[in-house]
């Protein structure tokens, strides 16, 4: 599975992108059932943020969603904040 998030937005307005690749992890079964709940909460186009809060895409296997800050669920924040960490 090929998780991409794209993140824009915030008060420097700078665009971070990142990408994992869970297929030959150890831990693929948890990115897997993570990436489905923050799908299934996800919008099909960019939601409303708030001023200077951040905007993600968030790409699994082709399927996009988009979601922006305040209004993350909890599913969402933690994949974005597991692919910005730990993806080229």
């Amino acid at each position: 599975m090929r998780i991409r998030v794209r993140r824009t937005g915030g008060f420097a307005g700078i665009e971070r992108r990142a990408e994992v690749d869970t297929a030959a992890r150890p831990d693929a079964e948890r990115w897997r059932t993570l990436a489905e709940r923050a799908l299934a909460s996800g919008h099909p186009a960019p939601p409303p943020g708030v001023p200077d809060g951040f905007r993600y895409e968030i790409t699994v296997d082709g399927r996009t969603v988009y979601a922006a800050d305040p209004r993350l669920t909890e599913e969402q924040r933690e994949l974005i904040s597991r692919v910005l960490k730990e993806g080229a």
